[in-house]
This record gives structure tokens, sequence and C-alpha cells, in this order.
């Protein structure tokens, strides 16, 4: 079926399928080291521990809205990318300026340099694929 001028594409189809599936993998991982540290070492650096929480709760709701792909889901995909970006950007930096606010990494801890920059990078599909998918103007 073609899609015509007016029907955005579904965020779900296509490499949105993958992109669900990366955000998934890291609500994954963010949720378990984050869970964790919080149990076990939670006053050595709560901060960190807890931005790890922050980030894990961004990609499980980020790739929630994007499975939606509703009108909904994509607004849901947009504001968590969107934070996510701002985060991944601003703890990097907080955390290359200012190491003794970080004693322990977090997710997004020098730009996510301990995920291969996916963290850095990941937002940033996330809001090119939105774009992508929109609606396009009538």
């Amino acid at each position: 079926m073609a899609e015509t001028g007016t029907t955005p594409r579904r965020t779900n189809s296509g490499p949105g399928r993958l992109l669900i599936a990366v955000y998934l993998l890291f609500a994954i991982a963010a949720t378990s080291r984050a869970g964790l540290q919080i149990a076990t070492k939670f006053d050595e650096a709560p901060v960190a521990y807890l931005l790890s929480g922050l980030a894990a709760l961004i990609y499980i709701v980020a790739a929630v809205g994007l499975a939606r792909a509703g009108h909904t889901g994509r607004r849901v995909a947009l504001a968590c990318c969107s934070v996510e970006l701002v985060g991944v950007v601003a703890v990097g930096i907080l955390s290359l300026v200012d190491k003794e606010l970080f004693p322990d990494e977090t997710v997004w801890s020098q730009f996510g340099s301990g995920y291969g920059y996916i963290p850095l990078v990941l937002p940033v599909l996330g809001l090119i694929w939105l774009w992508r998918t929109r609606r396009a103007p009538a």
C-alpha cells in the first residue's frame, strides 16, 4: 500500500523497529545497573545512580512511545528523545568538568562512553526518525 502525502509513516515500522529494540535493550541495561547500584551502594554516589535510574525510565517510556506509533506515542517519544539528548549532553559535560560530582559512572557520563556513545547517538536517531515519519504538510 502506497503512502499518501498526508499519512505519516508509522514510527514502529521499518527502521523504527530496530530503534525500539535498541531502546528496550538500553532500558533493560540501565534499569539493571541502576537498580543494583541503588540497592547496594546508593550512599557512594546518589546523584549518579539516580541519573542512571532516570535514564532507564526515559528509555522505557521512549520505547513505548515509539511502539505505540499514534499521535500520543509520537509526542511522548519526542519529549523523551529531547529530554534524553539534553540530559546526555548536560551530564556528559558535567562529568568531564566536575569529576567529584560523579564519583561513579552513569549511563550518560562522558556522553555515554561506557556504552560506546550510543546514549549520545540514540536520541539523535530517535529525533531524526520522528522527523522522517512526521505528517507531511497538506
